[in-house]
Order: structure tokens, then sequence, then C-alpha cells
């Protein structure tokens, strides 16, 4: 199992940054408990002391050393890593020179081997290898023949051609097997594989903690049945790599890396991807009566009763508020990062609560969505109304959300999430409203068409780009058109005089 010790906002590229030997003794006790071996990377951030602490706690380790462009840092490291392998033979089962360095193209296939050559030198019998992803192996066979057992990484959810966890286990046997035949006279040793448990759909790849339980639970089975060796990634969650790689990124470990580090789904429990779910329900449950309660008081300032359109709207606020209110929650709460994530997925948050309690009340007063130009324009356009403004600052924040989502789903896609449930609640409502209370007349803003032109084209993009395999992707975009459609049908009612 692949271990790093990096907890909270702690990050192994943070200069004299070094771990203490308590913490990762803490660690390595509790994955004692569920595996044999680990894996490291590298012999900085006090990652040396790990060998030592491994041995009390009767693991083996697979010992890592880092290396990429500079040749001072590599022979550091290198060196670091051989006099630990002196130091404890009993404990150091292999030695891995360099991880995915080829595939970052930081270093030729030739020095590459000349390190390794260097380093089963330095370490006598003791196995020495390198890790890359299967294919790199495949492109450069130099390397093959320097290393005693050829370490690959086969990652199902980071293929080319993303393959859903259903198909994950075979995928990685296939995958093996290829290798095997490819280098037969070596052991093929997976180096890496595993499930991410929370982050964005790739194709029809989704990261979840019941995908993650049965994607590991399957290749186990595999390795179990097939007497292959696997090295699973990783032991805990690694929030610093969301900085590189989005929410997906930070969730492929085995062990939650918040609060008290519990495995994500002990045995014999029931394993489900909202742990929480019960709360959700509850506070769901409670935002669909204060949906229908606003429309009801809405009602006691009313000189006639609505009509029954205006209550199935109010229902479907409700429906889509309280169903998605701990979806959006806790999307919110697992994949905002940063002082800018966290600002903007607050707001969206913030918008998706309000839009659904203040159409309750719009609706029922028989009142149209205000235009930008009555918010933001010269005073003559202004809306008077205190409800109204709320409603256009509603809408203005959730188009500008969807807006810059939907740019950056164009523009830099990779890492992106799909914030499909808070959108949901934000955007319905605005959408029931213009088909409830529309006005009959008037001119069409160019802001809004604007806006409404660029969610258009962006869905159209996305759609095709993300493939029809990722309802993440297709339900977000058509959440981008519904709102196209919204801001089209806006109308600017009043003129000045």
């Amino acid at each position: 199992m692949s271990y790093a010790p990096f907890r909270g906002t702690q990050n192994p590229l943070e200069p004299g940054l070094v771990i203490a030997p308590e913490q990762m003794a803490q660690d390595l006790a509790q994955l004692a408990k569920v595996t044999g071996c680990i894996r490291t990377y590298s012999v900085g951030n006090g990652l040396d002391r790990v060998p030592e602490l491994a041995e009390k706690a009767g693991l083996k380790v697979m010992l890592g050393v880092w290396i990429g462009t500079n040749r001072n840092d590599n022979k550091t490291q290198m060196d670091t890593g051989i006099a630990l392998a002196k130091n404890y033979p009993g404990t150091v089962s292999a030695f891995i020179v360099g991880n995915e360095v080829l595939l970052r193209g930081e270093m030729t296939a030739a020095d590459l081997v000349a390190n390794i050559r260097y380093v089963k030198s330095k370490v006598g019998a003791l196995q020495v290898t390198y890790a890359d992803v299967w294919e790199f192996w495949l492109k450069n066979r130099d390397v093959y023949d320097a290393v005693d057992f050829v370490t690959i990484h086969i990652l199902p959810y980071w293929e080319d051609f993303p393959i859903r966890a259903r198909y994950a286990a075979n995928h990685v046997d296939s995958i093996r097997k290829r290798m095997a035949v490819a280098f037969p006279a070596k052991e093929i040793l997976i180096g890496e594989t595993g499930w991410p448990s929370a982050g964005r759909m790739r194709e029809g790849a989704l990261p979840s903690r019941a995908n993650q339980a049965r994607v590991v639970s399957e290749i186990l089975q595999l390795a179990r049945q097939e007497k292959f060796r696997v090295n699973l990634i990783e032991a805990y969650d690694q929030p610093w790599k969301r900085m590189w790689e989005g929410t997906v990124g930070g969730h492929w470990g085995l062990f939650d890396a918040a609060g008290t580090r519990d495995l994500k789904y002990p045995a014999g429990e029931p394993i489900t991807n909202f742990p929480n779910a019960k709360i959700y329900a509850a506070a769901g449950m409670v935002f669909s009566i204060l949906v229908f309660g606003i429309a009801l008081l809405t009602l006691r300032h009313r000189p006639w009763s609505p009509r029954l359109s205006s209550w199935v709207a109010v229902a479907i606020c409700a429906t889509a508020g309280g169903s998605l209110f701990g979806v959006a929650l806790d999307k919110m709460l697992v994949e905002s990062l940063g002082i800018g994530g966290w600002t903007v997925n607050i707001l969206l948050f913030g918008v998706a609560l309000l839009s659904p309690l203040v159409i309750a009340n719009t609706v029922m007063y028989g009142r149209s969505l205000p235009t930008f130009l009555e918010l933001l324009g010269p005073g003559d356009y202004r809306t008077n109304s205190r409800m109204q403004r709320i409603l256009g600052i509603v809408l203005l924040v959730t188009t500008a959300i969807a807006t810059q989502t939907a740019l950056g789903f164009v523009f830099d896609p990779r890492y992106r999430d799909f914030q499909f449930a808070a959108l949901t609640m934000a955007i319905v409502p605005l959408l029931l409203l213009t088909a409830l209370n529309r006005p009959a007349s008037g001119k069409r803003p160019i802001t809004e068409s604007v806006f409404a032109g660029t969610l258009a084209l962006s869905a159209i993009y996305i759609g095709f780009n993300e493939g029809p395999a990722n309802w993440q992707s297709l339900w977000t975009c058509g959440l981008y058109l519904l709102l196209a459609l919204t801001l089209s049908r806006a109308r600017v009612a009043q003129s000045p005089e």
C-alpha cells in the first residue's frame, strides 16, 4: 500500500517540511492492521525515518527515492536510500529508483538506467526496480534490462479512455497479462492501482466511496486468484494533491484524511457514498417544508387565489431543493479548496437555497423575473421591490457562477468538478418563474442575450467533449441550456418616461 504521511495543509513541496516521527509511527501502527508492506516515494521530508518506524510496527517497506531534473538532489536521495537499505535489510524488501520520471519528461531513459545501475551496484542482493505508467514501459524497453522486476501503474480512472468501475479490475488484469507477454522473463508488480472516492466523472468513470470499495475488493480478489502482487494507491487521502489534480487527486486513500483518519469502509459495515445521509435527508425535508411555508405565508398578503400552476411550481421547487440539499452541501464541503474555491461554492450554495424560497414568494405574487437592467441599470429602470432585488441578485450570482464554470469546462476541464446539485436548485425555480410569469412585451436585454449565447454554446461543446457516458456532464450541460433559455425569455418591461 502506498504511504505518504502528509496531513491537512502539510505539503511535500513546502521547503524545509519535516514530518514528525510520532505522526508517522501513529500511521504505521494503524496500517499494520490492514497490510504487511508499504511503498514510499521519497526519503525527504522526514521519510528517511520510515524504515526504522516500519520495523517497529512489523511492516516491510518498498523503499522509493524521488528523482527528477536536479542531479544533486537525485544523488542525495539515492545515497540516503542506499544507506537505509543497508541499515534495515530485514525491513526494506525492494528499492524503487524513481516514480514516473519518464512520464513527467524529467529524465531520459539512458540517465534513468544509469541511476538504476548505480543503486544496484551499492545494495547487493536487494531487488531494484523503477515505477511508471504501463505505457511508458512499452515505450522505454531499455529500462527493462536494468531492473530486477517491472513495476507498472494501472489507474483505470486516468486512462486516456477512462474505464468504468465495474470493468476496472478486469482492465487491470488484462494490462498485467499484456505486460507479462511483453516482458516475459521478469515479475510484473502492479505498483499503483486503485480508485478515487470523490471528484468529477471522466466519461463513465465515477469516483465514489462505493466504487472505490468495489474496485479495490475485486482487484485484490483477482490478485489472490491469479497469484500476482499488487500495491494499492493509497493509504491515506492526500489533501495537498488537490492543488494540482483537483478534488479527485486528494481522494485515493483507503483511510480518510480528516479527523480520526478512519478506514472509509470498515469490514462488516454497509458502504454508502453519503455517510451523513440521514442528516442530509432530515435537512432536506425541513427545507422542503420551508419552501411551502413561504408560499403559504405569501397568500396572506394576496387579494386573490393563486393558479394551480403556481402551486405546481412551488412543489417542484420544494422537491428539487429538498432532494438535492444534502448532495449540494456534501459537494460544497468536499470539493471546496482555498479562499477562491470556498467563496464561489458558498455563494453557489447560498443562491441554491435562496432561489426556491424567493421563487415560492414571487410566483404567488404573480411577479416576473427581473432583468439585470432592473437591478444594476439607471434609476428609471431599477425595481423598487425588495423581493425583486433579492431575486435579481440570485439570478445575477447564478448566471455569473454558471458562466464561469461553463467556460472553465471549455478551456481547462480536466480537474474541474460538476456542481450539478446546487445549480439545479438555483436554476430550475428561475426557469419555472419565466414559464409562469413572463412579461408579455418588452425589449430583449443585450446582457442576458450574451450570457444565454455563451452558456448554450458552452453546453454543446462540453457535452461532446465529455462524452455521452458522463451523466454529471450531461446533467450540468442541461442546466446550462435551461439557464440560457431562462435568460433568453427576459424582457425589459419598464421604460423611462
